[in-house]
């Protein structure tokens, strides 16, 4: 009798902290979940900033090309000034 005695103490104490960290896992998940689904919903203010650099700087290139193509008078307004 002793001689099990002393193994299954041992892995009771050894198996207790994971069955533990797994109920915390599990507890924690729903609102792990939801913070994850709001986050990919919403948009940032960094995230909306670099949208409308990205947009301007299409717009840019965009008009420069057809001044280009036309060959307008001073197409190098559009062109990046360098700015970050």
């Amino acid at each position: 009798m002793r001689r099990l005695l002393l193994p299954a103490a041992a892995l009771s104490m050894l198996t207790g902290g994971c069955v533990a960290k797994t109920a915390l896992d599990v507890v924690t998940l729903p609102v792990k979940a939801t913070s994850q689904a709001i986050d990919w919903t919403t948009t940032s203010q960094s995230e909306a900033d670099r949208n409308a650099g990205r947009k301007a700087r299409k717009e840019r290139e965009k008009a420069a090309k057809e001044c280009r193509k036309h060959g307008g008078p001073d197409c190098t307004r559009y062109e990046d000034d360098g700015r970050r």
